[in-house]
C-alpha cells in the first residue's frame, strides 16, 4: 500500500493501538498506517495465514512488527484475555479501532433467532466489550480514542441483510452513550461510517459492471473508495488533531448518503 502521501500524526509515536479484524481489507490498511506512523500496534483476527502474512510483510517494509492475536471476537473471555495480553506485551492501549465485522447477505424471510444472535455478536456485541475491556487502561492514562466502524448501507436503505444494518444503525448509538460516559476522563469515542470499499472481498464477490455503474451514480465524487481512505480518517481521530471531537460520525462514502 502506498502511504507516501499519507499525513503524518507526531502524537501517534508509540501509542498503543488494538485494531480488531486486522488481518485483511480495511483492518490490514489501518494497522498499517498506525506502523508507518510509529504506534505500537496489535490486532487480532481468526484469519491466521492471512494476518500472519501481513506481519511478515509489514516486519519486511518497516523493520517492525505488528502483535497479532487468533481471537474469536464473540468470545467474550477469548476477547478480555487477548486484550489484557497486549496490555501485558505492550502497555495498556491508547486506540481502540473496533474495526471487525461481516456484511453476510441474507434474506429476512429465513432469519432465525439463533441467526440473528450470531450476527448482532458479531457486528455490535463485540464492540461494546472492547470497549469495555480497554477502558480500565485508558482511564488510567486520563487519555484515550476508541473509533468504531458503522457503514452507509443502512441510510442508505440497503436491504437483503437486516441483522447487518441494524447492528450497524445501532453502532453511532453506542458511540454517543458511550462517548457521554467516559468524555469526564479525556476519551473520545467517534464513528467512521464507510461507504462502498473495494476490499478484495467486495471485489471478488460484489463488484461487477452493474455495480460499478451504481457506485457512478451514486457517488458525488469520482473514483472509488479504498480502504487506505478510511485508514486516513481512523488516524486523524486517533491523533491529538482531532483531540475536541467526540459523539461524532465521519463519513467516507465519496458523497454517496
Amino acid at each position: 500500500m502506498d502511504l507516501s502521501n499519507l499525513g503524518h500524526y507526531p502524537s501517534l509515536k508509540d501509542k498503543v493501538v488494538f485494531v480488531t479484524g486486522g488481518g485483511s481489507g480495511i483492518g490490514a490498511a489501518i494497522v498499517e498506517s498506525f506502523v508507518d506512523q510509529g504506534a505500537k500496534v496489535a490486532f487480532v483476527d481468526v484469519n491466521v495465514e492471512g494476518s500472519t502474512k501481513l506481519v511478515e510483510d509489514l516486519q519486511a517494509q518497516y523493520g517492525v512488527k505488528p502483535l497479532f492475536i487468533k481471537c474469536d471476537l464473540t468470545d467474550t473471555h477469548a476477547l478480555r484475555q487477548a486484550v489484557k495480553d497486549i496490555a501485558a506485551a505492550l502497555g495498556d492501549i491508547d486506540v481502540l479501532v473496533n474495526n471487525a465485522a461481516h456484511d453476510q447477505r441474507h434474506k429476512w424471510e429465513d432469519v432465525t433467532p439463533e441467526y440473528w444472535d450470531d450476527r448482532t455478536a458479531i457486528n455490535i456485541k463485540q464492540y461494546f466489550f472492547c470497549m469495555q475491556a480497554v477502558l480500565p487502561g485508558m482511564i488510567r492514562k486520563k487519555a484515550g480514542s476508541i473509533i468504531n466502524t458503522g457503514s452507509m448501507s443502512w441510510k442508505a436503505k440497503q436491504g437483503g441483510m437486516p441483522a447487518y444494518t441494524t447492528s450497524k444503525a445501532a453502532t453511532h448509538g453506542l458511540t454517543r452513550g458511550m462517548a457521554r460516559d467516559v468524555g469526564k476522563d479525556n476519551i473520545r469515542v467517534n464513528t467512521v461510517v464507510p461507504g462502498w470499499v473495494m476490499t478484495e472481498r467486495q471485489l471478488q464477490l460484489w463488484v461487477n459492471a452493474e455495480s460499478d455503474a451504481e457506485i457512478d451514480r451514486q457517488q458525488c465524487l469520482a473514483g472509488r473508495v479504498m480502504p487506505v481512505d478510511l485508514a486516513r480518517m481512523v488516524l486523524f481521530l486517533a491523533a491529538d488533531d482531532s483531540r475536541m471531537c467526540t459523539a461524532q460520525e465521519f463519513t467516507v462514502d465519496g458523497g454517496w448518503v
